[in-house]
């Protein structure tokens, strides 16, 4: 019995793993095998640093607070403490917003979290 193949299915498959490897260098945008490793890798890589992006961000926020703190005299801790005990109820994308952007509103708010 003849060896039967699907030729538009699998020409259809490996162009869609071809499309998705549009713009890499060199043979991984050219070879199906290439291509489709380099394709997964990018994939998981690119679910792998949305995850970490969170991280980092956050990190960046405390570390813009902190530095505005260093010239009120107060610790990132302490300066969280107060706002907690104070109930002002402010994220640190926003505070490390406020703190780049406009520095008198939060040496205020700093002054306000000291009292």
């Amino acid at each position: 019995m003849p060896r039967t193949r699907n030729v538009p299915y699998t020409r259809k498959r490996r162009k869609k793993w071809l499309k998705a490897a549009k713009g890499y260098w060199g043979a991984r945008h050219k070879l199906y095998k290439t291509a489709r490793v380099a394709v997964m890798k990018a994939w998981v890589s690119a679910y792998r640093e949305r995850k970490r992006k969170k991280r980092v961000f956050r990190s960046l926020w405390i570390t813009r607070i902190s530095a505005a703190l260093q010239d009120e005299d107060m610790k990132y801790s302490q300066f969280i403490h107060a706002l907690k005990k104070h109930n002002i109820e402010l994220d640190r994308k926003t505070l490390a917003a406020i703190a780049y952007s406009h520095p008198d509103e939060f040496s205020d708010l700093v002054q306000l979290c000291k009292s």
